[in-house]
């Protein structure tokens, strides 16, 4: 399982990250504080506080979504 923290500023990111995590075959979750959404849920991710950084598990790996990460990444 791999850990990222990232932040989706609006519904335009929302929808490429959401894109990208429905092209894998393997679960992806997003955490903030108690709250876990499926990646893979576009209404899911919108229901959330966006101007918070957002936790990410992935339970596999996939080059593609990889980079999406990158993109949307918090240092």
């Amino acid at each position: 399982m791999a850990e990222s923290k990232i932040k989706l500023t609006n519904a335009k990111a929302v929808e490429e990250f959401v894109n990208a995590a429905s092209r894998c075959d393997f679960d992806i979750d997003i955490f903030y504080n108690r709250i876990i959404i499926d990646a893979k849920s576009i209404l899911g991710i919108l229901s959330m506080d966006l101007t918070k950084t957002l936790t990410v598990h992935c339970y596999g790996e996939n080059q593609d979504f990889k980079r999406t990460l990158q993109k949307f990444a918090v240092a």
